[in-house]
């Protein structure tokens, strides 16, 4: 069943890839995301500016590169939750203190989607029906988590130094979401690592829906330690 939306890791694009995971579409692209890296720069250096443009704080801060964004296809925290603005969604800290956090941290499932962020690589975890999967573009396909292992998945990777947002507001409907209410998916062994599949020409971009029971996480911690992904 050729149903949820997951983008390969193509270059450094794991902002785009996260966001499109999420909504569940090709909605952002790499051009989109630096419009918006663009407008925030502009916005902060126009508040710089209100200081002064003759003062040493302005002049140091546009000799500065962007933080916002860069040539490699790194975005940040700021551009992400802008393109999620858009939809009404918001980013909230999983360690805050924000009601929805303390409900999520008493009961994993009880949010909707949530985004990870180690070293500049981000990726979503997010429900589908009534399943929960793992949208990492490091993997050749969705990994489903199980609802009793999302909770431990989720410690697991902050135990690793993962910084993990909830994602608040009602997400955009999606195929996918109504085809898994339907018929939950079953998938036979985890997705691989795209470090562990040979070449087989295939394209970065791919549709999978077979998920199943007993499936577990597939190490994605270890090929992060490298850097920006």
């Amino acid at each position: 069943m050729e149903a949820i939306f997951h983008e390969q890791q193509e270059g450094l694009l794991c902002a785009q890839h996260c966001l499109n995971s999420l909504l569940q579409g090709q909605f952002y692209s790499a051009v989109d995301l630096a419009e918006l890296g663009t407008e925030l720069d502009t916005m902060e250096r126009t508040r710089m500016g209100e200081m002064g443009e003759d003062s040493p704080e302005y002049q140091r801060f546009i000799q500065q590169p962007s933080a916002n964004m860069d040539d490699s296809g790194f975005f940040s925290v700021q551009v992400i939750s802008k393109a999620l603005s858009v939809w009404s969604l918001e980013l909230v800290p999983l360690n805050s203190s924000n009601p929805a956090a303390v409900r999520a941290k008493a009961s994993a499932i009880s949010a909707t989607a949530y985004i990870c962020n180690y070293r500049e690589h981000w990726f979503t975890i997010r429900r589908l029906g009534s399943q929960w999967f793992n949208l990492n573009s490091l993997l050749e396909g969705p990994e489903l988590v199980s609802n009793t292992y999302l909770g431990e998945f989720l410690a697991q990777l902050q135990h690793e130094g993962y910084d993990i947002f909830l994602v608040t507001g009602e997400l955009p409907e999606c195929d996918a979401d109504l085809v898994l209410q339907a018929v939950p998916a079953v998938q036979a062994a985890p997705p691989r690592l795209l470090g562990d599949v040979q070449s087989s020409g295939a394209g970065k971009r791919s549709r999978a829906g077979d998920a199943g029971k007993g499936v577990t996480w597939g190490a994605q911690g270890q090929v992060l330690d490298d850097g920006r992904r």
